[in-house]
């Protein structure tokens, strides 16, 4: 399984980031091959020029096209999320996410900002043709908490959701498709008997 992370915030380090380091970790742990876009790190202006000539926006493209899970995380900025995300989900062809699982992370200053998950993210990424999309885990301020070293430190309750969301999203990748599992497993000719 391949597993693309991309980063929505502007902000080098963020407590977005702080949710997705956490999901690589577990990823890793479960043998993925974790790859990454931080879109901050993108050409701004072929990001607002919609450039899709850019060498930095061709390559995060065939990122996109070359994962089976993706894993989106954006802080939430007045009921919605970031739009340096927005501007790079503007530049996905329209079935850039077909076939694939998509796990949203949100991280917001209260709880009121939740629903943006639901309300302003998940319908993007169903316009992009996501096979699947998992329920989303939205964390505050207070969940994701700054240390006195400088770090990020994920509370238990957002650690033990996103255990829940790694192991739904590698039964996901790994479940058979319906045509897949009511085929017959193959028989050896060796093996076949025959009786008149």
């Amino acid at each position: 399984m391949s597993a693309l992370l991309i980063a929505g915030s502007p902000s080098e380090r963020s407590r977005s980031a702080a949710l997705l380091d956490a999901v690589a970790q577990r990823l890793s742990v479960r043998g993925a091959l974790v790859d990454r876009i931080h879109i901050r790190d993108l050409s701004p202006q072929a990001l607002l020029l919609a450039d899709f000539g850019h060498p930095t926006v061709v390559h995060a493209i065939d990122q996109v096209a070359d994962a089976s899970v993706l894993v989106v995380a954006t802080p939430v900025y007045k009921a919605a999320y970031s739009g340096v995300l927005k501007v790079f989900l503007d530049l996905l062809p329209q079935t850039a996410l077909k076939g694939k699982t998509v796990l949203p992370l949100a991280t917001g200053g209260s709880p009121h900002h939740m629903l943006a998950l639901d309300y302003a993210l998940r319908p993007v990424l169903q316009s992009l043709g996501a096979k699947s999309i998992l329920p989303g885990i939205y964390a505050t301020d207070a969940q994701v908490t700054l240390t006195p070293e400088g770090s990020y430190h994920v509370q238990a309750d957002i650690a033990a959701r996103l255990d829940d969301a790694v192991n739904v999203l590698v039964t996901e990748t790994l479940r058979p498709s319906p045509a897949q599992a009511t085929r017959f497993a193959p028989v050896p000719f060796s093996q076949v008997r025959c009786s008149v």
